[in-house]
């Protein structure tokens, strides 16, 4: 019964022995994630995402200690914290600084903080070529902030932010890629004045403000002005130019019905020396040997008789001075129509 006893007890030790190899021998590494393998001590192998199974007891998993930043919750305040890892994330990863005092090139105390955006590109590097690789990239980034700020002035460094940024991730990404690290971007969060230059640049952008809405208003008036001087302008030399055209197109009209009375009147002479043409030649025709002028003459003047007389007295009777010469005339009209 002993025996039997003994040899369950011996199993049971045997099961729990293969359990504990086999945990301390598998590990399952997630996607995104690596672990640093050492074989007695040394650099051995970097197991990526999947299954493996190493030598239980003999490789071991390398544990580093990184410090990181936090915001605690429910505040705005920053702690730190420690962890041993062992599994290093290839993820891109920000690391968020505690406000610093840096000193400008002209002397003047700030309060910066910053965002720094990096990513693990080489495991094994940031394992063994640095300590505790978080803490040492803010160092580095606090310092660089400094000798970058202190070279600037307060202006200048207020109004060059992206300057500032670019200067900081080009210096720390060639600073951290010996520790396998990719710095992909930096951002100034805060930049903070001292109060009373605070408020001095406070008075200065209101005066500024102020100065601009005096600009703004000036040219507002000005150009105000000058669009109802163009519009006065191009009305005038709209009117004049329709005055100018109406007198045009009017004297045209003028023109052309002169013109038109012109022709008229040159038509009905024309037609009227027709006429008396044709009575001419009636005249001669009936009386060859006769002189048609004595009655030409005298039908002129018994059709002016009625213009002589228009508006004056009825019994008013007009004669002309040469009274024979009408005379001879009426009597050159009898002798023709005898003769016809």
């Amino acid at each position: 019964m002993e025996m039997i006893l003994g040899f369950f007890i011996f199993l049971a030790v045997v099961a729990l022995f293969l359990i504990v190899l086999i945990f301390n021998a598998t590990y399952l590494v997630k996607q995104a994630e690596v672990i640093v393998i050492e074989r007695f001590g040394r650099y051995h192998t970097i197991l990526q995402s999947g299954l493996h199974f190493v030598i239980p007891f003999i490789d071991q998993p390398r544990k580093v200690l990184w410090t990181f930043v936090k915001e605690s919750a429910g505040s705005n305040k920053l702690y730190r914290y420690s962890e041993f890892l062992e599994r290093i994330d290839l993820r891109e990863a920000v690391y968020d600084f505690a406000k610093q005092n840096v000193i400008t090139k002209d002397n003047v105390t700030m309060e910066i903080n910053a965002l720094l955006y990096f990513q693990i590109t080489d495991p094994k590097n940031a394992v063994y070529e640095v300590s505790n690789l978080p803490q040492a990239i803010e160092k580095l980034a606090q310092t660089t902030l400094r000798n970058i700020i202190g070279s600037m002035d307060l202006d200048q460094t207020l109004v060059s932010r992206d300057e500032i940024n670019e200067k900081l991730r080009i210096i720390l990404d060639e600073a951290t890629d010996k520790w396998g690290v990719k710095v992909n971007r930096v951002e100034l969060q805060e930049v903070n004045p001292p109060a009373d230059i605070r408020v001095a640049m406070e008075k200065q952008m209101k005066a500024e403000r102020e100065r601009r809405a005096v600009i703004l208003e000036a040219e507002g008036k000005k150009r105000s002005t000058i669009l109802e001087a163009e519009g006065f302008k191009e009305s005038t030399i709209a009117h004049a130019t329709g005055e100018a055209e109406a007198k045009i197109r009017l004297a045209k009209a003028n023109a052309d019905a002169t013109k038109l009375n012109a022709e008229g009147d040159a038509e009905a002479r024309k037609m009227l020396a027709d006429a008396e043409s044709k009575a001419i030649l009636m005249i001669q025709q009936a009386v060859p040997k006769a002189d048609p002028l004595p009655y030409m003459i005298a039908m002129n003047y018994i059709k002016a008789l009625p213009e002589l007389t228009k508006g004056k007295n009825d019994k008013l009777v007009v004669l002309p001075y040469e009274i024979s010469g009408i005379m001879g005339s009426l009597a050159g009209i009898k002798e023709i129509f005898k003769n016809s």
